[in-house]
């Protein structure tokens, strides 16, 4: 507790006391008349000194602020404007006038059931805590406030948008068929190896746009960076996004082709920016009647084709965390999967029945 070694003092018009904490002085006010008035200022000035915090608090739209400006040093611009979007559109209409030491955690569940009632997936629903969490961990380490929300949820009822994935008749036509439509005439698709090696491997639209020739050797392929949709070179999406793993067969033998065409560059697919790269697959999928999907959704097609394998395996071939949830996100039915698992189901029965 701070040691305060004066008190309030009435100046004629309310009562004044100055205090001192690491070099910065502040100074508290009351306007109430008498001993009252006294002890209010008094109580004011000791939480200044307990806390570091002024009694009222700062507003969050200005803490938010903040904590956004520390934010642009330490992560990538995409990742700031993802955030920046979700407080503009969720949280500051909602608690961006209040003060953080008004803040509550039902303030903050508030949001995230608004937004849930407004049908935003399950992932923007978990953006949002994580959001409010580290927005409450910046302030207690700036000790603005000590809130701790540790009971803030995702609704039980909320559930990740729907993902498309290439169907089993989709993947013979992507490994069977090489071209493209390019003003009416039917040409080889420049980035067909990339299309492919995406559904191979399950690495991520970035990460196959920043690969490097460099990044392979023999069958071992080293993720250690990543161009983002704005053109800027990242170490990936996170921690676990850093790995190596060993090409399938399949997978060896694209790259193998595709060296033939890029094999003097430094980039392995030579893909310029990712909004080209999606172009160019839209493209294809239009032309040869595939599923449309998008880029990302390759990556749930690799995962939902490989659902059979020890989830611990195919964590470390996407990158992903042992308490991600892999399967349950990433892994989808493909097309006979039910037909198939109802045999199975009924062969257990009969083997079961007839022992």
């Amino acid at each position: 507790m701070g040691k305060r070694t004066n008190t309030a003092r009435w100046n004629g018009q309310r009562w004044r006391i100055d205090v001192q904490k690491d070099g910065v002085r502040k100074s508290f006010y009351s306007s109430k008349q008498g001993r009252t008035g006294q002890r209010e200022a008094n109580a004011k000035a000791d939480h200044w000194l307990d806390t570091g915090t002024p009694p009222q608090g700062q507003r969050i739209e200005d803490l938010f602020s903040l904590w956004f400006a520390s934010l642009e040093e330490t992560t990538g611009a995409g990742n700031c404007a993802n955030i920046a979007s979700r407080w503009r559109v969720w949280v500051l209409p909602s608690i961006g006038h209040k003060r953080i030491t008004a803040l509550t955690e039902q303030d903050m569940q508030n949001i995230v059931n608004k937004a849930y009632a407004a049908g935003r997936s399950k992932k923007t629903l978990m953006l949002l805590c994580a959001d409010l969490r580290a927005f409450c961990k910046y302030c207690r380490l700036c000790r603005y406030a000590a809130i701790v929300p540790e009971s803030l949820h995702v609704p039980a009822g909320a559930r990740f948008k729907g993902k498309r994935v290439l169907q089993p008749a989709d993947l013979l036509k992507l490994f069977n068929c090489s071209d493209t439509l390019c003003r009416g005439k039917r040409v080889r698709d420049d980035y067909i190896n990339a299309y492919r090696f995406q559904v191979l491997t399950g690495i991520r639209p970035g990460e196959l746009v920043g690969l490097q020739w460099a990044n392979i050797r023999g069958r071992a392929v080293n993720i250690c960076r990543a161009v983002n949709v704005r053109g800027e070179i990242t170490q990936g999406k996170n921690e676990n996004a850093v790995r190596s793993f060993v090409l399938s067969d399949m997978a060896k033998r694209v790259l193998d082709d595709q060296r033939r065409y890029t094999g003097k560059e430094e980039s392995v697919f030579c893909i310029a920016r990712e909004k080209n790269y999606y172009r160019h697959w839209k493209a294809y999928c239009a032309a040869n009647g595939l599923t449309p999907c998008s880029l990302y959704e390759l990556r749930h097609t690799f995962v939902s084709v490989v659902k059979t394998l020890p989830a611990g395996a195919v964590k470390s071939l996407v990158g992903h965390s042992e308490d991600m949830d892999t399967f349950g996100v990433y892994s989808h039915e493909l097309t006979g999967e039910a037909e198939s698992t109802a045999k199975a189901v009924n062969g257990v029965f009969l083997r079961l029945l007839h022992s």
